[in-house]
């Protein structure tokens, strides 16, 4: 039975958010946008890491005239991710300026806390409107509690004060979050732009004000809607807030398109933050992206370290080979893989791999039986074991899943 909120259905080149379509993993470039070869190098690796949306900062210019050079450049390289364009603040100016620029980018993503003031404010959001429908593009109404409608939170603040159970002031955030994105939302489809071209967000940077809010958005709407966290956080403490707010949602089936927007630790790379996102949609079952390895976290059977420099490598292997394998091979992102530490549990969760290995624990024989499908099929000795595992597992993807172009040539 599908739980999932129903929103619309929102086409973003050939990717869908919404509607039957599974959710939907995106990510952001962080490079400058006028750079034309670095943002379309990290798009790359965002693309080839597995984000199916990409979007880049439109902030001048400079990086609204760069716009059809990137496009050129990733064309270029066989890479066709939906680009989104992120506007703050002159959005209107440069989307009717650089009408290529408005023609290319697949989504343009509106901040309505920072359109401007007054009569401004709808004259600049109308004009990106226009240029939306001109187009045929969908939008992101994204709003953020760091840039929140100041107009309205005052105004919501005043009244709440004015009651006779005035409520907390955390709730009439959250309320003015809500009513501001959904009033925007309204108001473009008022001008003439459809339901089904509309992606709502409201970001925060805490969990319980991220649940609270979405909880809210969905009783109150069908709009499509982007999860995320504004400032996750650098490490463990922004893996960890992302994945329980978004995890949280998306089990009430919340949300159609997520991103992790992870704060990089120095010499990181950027594609750490798809990564998350694509471990959360898999650990929830909700959708598979590349092989899971599943690895023991070591005690004291397990002195040496070469099981975990084993676990690192294969999973480093699989998600290099995924690059390819993703277009070559169905299915092969539900494989399952073991890499186990010593004979306690290696053996029986090895057999409960598609293919496993059990490494010798401290002191044991040095020998690492490999199972495949539940059954032994070999033991592997000597210096080769890494090399000698993923040879295994390569032949094992080759031999278990269809290749695409056999399914194409049948239909």
């Amino acid at each position: 039975m599908d739980r999932r909120h129903k929103t619309h259905a929102v086409q973003v080149g050939h990717v869908t958010i919404g509607g039957d379509a599974p959710v939907v993993v995106q990510s952001m470039t962080d490079t400058d946008t006028a750079d034309v070869q670095r943002t379309i190098d990290q798009i790359r690796l965002l693309a080839d890491a597995g984000s199916e949306i990409v979007r880049v900062t439109v902030n001048s210019e400079e990086a609204a005239a760069a716009i059809p050079a990137i496009y050129e450049g990733l064309a270029k390289h066989n890479c066709n991710v939906p680009i989104v364009g992120d506007f703050h603040y002159n959005g209107h100016l440069l989307l009717t300026k650089y009408d290529e620029t408005a023609r290319l980018l697949h989504k343009y993503r509106i901040n309505p806390g920072n359109v401007g003031f007054g009569n401004k404010k709808d004259d600049r959001f109308n004009a990106m409107i226009d240029v939306a429908i001109k187009y045929d593009k969908p939008v992101r109404i994204g709003v953020n509690w760091g840039s929140l409608d100041k107009e309205l939170s005052t105004q919501l603040m005043d009244e709440n004060a004015k009651s006779e159970n005035p409520r907390p002031s955390q709730e009439i955030l959250h309320e003015a979050l809500v009513l501001s994105s959904l009033t925007s939302a309204d108001a473009a489809v008022e001008r003439g732009l459809g339901a089904n071209k509309i992606v709502i967000s409201c970001k925060v940077s805490r969990v319980q004000d991220l649940i609270s809010v979405y909880q809210m958005l969905a009783a109150r709407c069908e709009y499509a809607l982007h999860l995320g966290l504004t400032e996750a956080g650098m490490g463990s403490k922004g893996i960890v807030a992302s994945s329980v707010a978004m995890g949280i949602l998306l089990q009430e089936g919340i949300g159609n398109t997520i991103r992790t927007s992870l704060t990089p630790e120095p010499g990181a790379s950027r594609d750490k933050e798809v990564i998350v996102s694509q471990q959360i949609l898999q650990a929830l079952d909700v959708r598979s992206f590349a092989p899971e390895v599943t690895a023991c976290p070591g005690c004291g059977r397990t002195t040496s370290t070469f099981f975990r420099v084993l676990t690192d490598e294969v999973d480093g292997f699989l998600r290099s080979k995924m690059v390819n394998w993703r277009h070559q091979y169905i299915g092969v992102e539900n494989m399952k893989v073991a890499v186990m530490g010593c004979i306690v549990n290696g053996p029986g969760e090895s057999k409960h791999a598609n293919i496993g290995i059990s490494l010798p624990g401290t002191g044991e024989a040095p020998s690492a039986p490999v199972f495949i499908d539940g059954e032994k099929f070999t033991t592997l000795k000597g210096e080769n074991i890494a090399e000698d595992y993923k040879k295994l597992i390569e032949e094992y993807v080759q031999k278990t899943y269809a290749p695409r172009e056999k399914l194409i040539a049948s239909h």
